[in-house]
């Protein structure tokens, strides 16, 4: 049976929600970013159960498609931003419809309509967090920063962020709070 999960945006996310359904005596055999699949079949007591455990770590269990859609397009966006191969560029769009086989007008009307942002939007929102991320680790260069987030150039990626956080790159070097969100807080 497939659960489908909210927030769950990490590695570590992933590692907490498997371990918490072994605990309360359930078999994981799959375990992603956004969906977990279980041998049981689960009556609602049970669904109760792993809902309650998984509010607890801030996870939230998704009953409906327009919920599990949102989170998949998320969990999509994140992927590419955190984890993708950067050296090659990609059609946002036509990425998203691959994968989701939906059209893109139909994901892109649902999640503005659904999250008050365009998708294009909240992608942009997630390099910003990963630009200040790789700032603070300070062992990358700002053209290594822009070559890795596939902008096509400094001066792109620096105007980008100014306009997302208000702060020039220098200047946010500077900050010693780094204002950097959690990724389901995006």
């Amino acid at each position: 049976m497939k659960i489908y999960i909210k927030n769950m945006v990490c590695s570590r996310c992933q590692l907490v929600v498997k371990s918490e359904l072994e605990k309360l005596g359930f078999h994981p055999v799959l375990v992603e970013l956004g969906e977990v699949e279980i041998l049981e079949n689960l009556i609602a007591d049970e669904k109760q159960i792993i809902e309650k455990v998984l509010n607890s770590f801030g996870f939230e269990l998704l009953e409906d498609r327009t919920t599990r859609i949102i989170e998949q397009i998320k969990k999509l966006l994140i992927h590419l931003v955190h984890d993708y191969n950067k050296s090659s560029k990609i059609n946002l769009s036509d990425y998203l419809v691959d994968k989701l086989c939906h059209d893109y007008s139909f994901l892109s009307k649902l999640f503005s309509q659904e999250e008050g942002v365009t998708i294009e939007h909240y992608f942009i929102l997630q390099k910003v967090e990963k630009i200040k991320e790789l700032l603070k680790d300070g062992e990358l260069s700002l053209k290594e920063i822009s070559d890795r987030l596939n902008y096509s150039s400094v001066s792109h990626l620096s105007s980008q962020f100014k306009k997302i956080t208000g702060f020039t790159i220098t200047d946010f070097k500077k900050l010693k709070n780094s204002n950097r969100k959690k990724i389901d807080e995006v």
